[in-house]
């Protein structure tokens, strides 16, 4: 293998082969190697000598990259490799060394830490978990926290955005906000590369409420489609339930005519009670129980419904009306008890929101829990759903 006396010119000079790679050695500097591949990259790696090979009983040869050009100049090439000898030298192996720092250094390393440290008790967790690895990951696999800057982060998401994703673009931008300021809070980074950072777009609030013919359309098209996801559509529209309070319901949630959730299941953080209907309890009686299964709506009986967004489609083939998501019914259940006259605070409290008029001082002092109430309005809702079907 070629030895040259490299210096900072030399290697910008040199030029890429016309096929493969070749390694060329830096003259008095044993082990240090500048790999020049046909497409015109060059990284610094390091050969050396550690542990013994088993079947031969000889030192092992073992290779460390070191760096990519011309991110990592000669100098500091040249210093990364004094570091790596003086660990060889004094009976060590570098590599392993080198793996420990960047696990927590490297951006896939601080990403696998923070969601361990910051996430892993969040409902939220492994679609934070996803969304990062879909649409960061690949493009900083082998980056430094350290050296991301706020170019970096604007083309990660301004390539959402162009491909158009703004919502996504959008949820990105706030967990990698929260990402680098718990890596500053553990002294991984110095400052935050997205501090003031504009979101990418303005994300509209959502105001598409069902009208009568379409909630009746969405109904029949569930009732179609059946056990699990319908008669899980058919509960979130009696209920005004979150999707995820329905979809990982357990039969041990259900105690009598009501649905008690604890904390852990509330996204406020808060138990909360909801009373069942007569047709909500009318269609929990025929719901198929699987033996052996804790969940109301399951597949295979092990665990609770994913893949909401193909069984909406399904609906949505049937139903055949103008686009709407899933949320949409939970608003659609609040406006239709607000028609009914029932009164805003029951509404919250059946929804479970502690803002509104339950925020503040009102709701620290005010704890009436609407039990009565909230099951007098949801049987009405669902004496007026039920009308409209039929």
């Amino acid at each position: 293998m070629p030895k040259k006396a490299l210096t900072e010119a030399a290697v910008q000079r040199l030029k890429p082969p016309t096929s493969g790679q070749i390694d060329i050695f830096d003259r008095g500097y044993p082990g240090l190697c500048l790999r020049v591949s046909y497409g015109g990259g060059k990284s610094w790696t390091y050969f050396y000598r550690h542990g013994l090979n088993p079947q031969t009983g000889k030192p092992r040869l073992r290779r460390m990259g070191l760096g990519i050009y011309p991110e990592m100049s000669l100098a500091k090439a040249h210093e990364a490799w004094r570091v790596a000898r003086q660990e060889v030298l004094s009976g060590r192996d570098p590599a392993h060394r080198r793996k420990l720092e960047t696990a927590f250094t490297d951006f896939p390393g601080v990403f696998s830490e923070w969601l361990k440290r910051d996430q892993a008790k969040n409902r939220s967790y492994e679609s934070v978990k996803r969304l990062i690895e879909k649409n960061v990951l690949a493009a900083w696999s082998h980056r430094q926290i350290a050296h991301l800057g706020r170019r970096d982060v604007l083309d990660v998401i301004d390539a959402i955005v162009d491909r158009g994703s703004p919502v996504t673009a959008c949820m990105v931008h706030a967990h990698l906000h929260r990402l680098f300021k718990w890596s500053v809070g553990r002294g991984i980074i110095n400052s935050n590369p997205m501090a003031d950072m504009p979101r990418p777009a303005i994300v509209p609030k959502r105001d598409r409420v069902l009208a009568d013919d379409e909630l009746v359309a969405v109904w029949k098209a569930a009732g179609k489609i059946g056990w699990p996801f319908g008669d899980a559509i058919r509960l979130l529209i009696l209920t005004g339930a979150r999707r995820e309070e329905i979809g990982q319901l357990k039969w041990t949630e259900i105690a009598g005519d009501s649905i008690s959730l604890d904390a852990a299941r509330t996204k406020n953080g808060e138990p909360h009670l909801i009373p069942l209907s007569l047709p909500a309890m009318t269609l929990l009686q025929r719901v198929p129980r699987i033996d052996g299964s804790p969940f109301v709506f399951t597949r295979n009986g092990t665990k609770a419904i994913v893949g909401w967004g193909a069984a909406k489609r399904r609906v949505d083939s049937i139903a055949g009306i103008q686009p709407w998501r899933i949320h949409d019914l939970r608003r659609t259940t609040a406006t239709g008890l607000q028609k009914l006259k029932t009164p805003l605070q029951v509404t919250e409290a059946i929804l479970g929101h502690t803002a509104g008029s339950r925020a503040g001082v009102i709701g620290i002092y005010q704890r009436h829990d609407y039990a009565d109430e909230k099951r007098a309005a949801l049987e009405a809702w669902g004496a007026h759903v039920i009308a409209l079907v039929q």
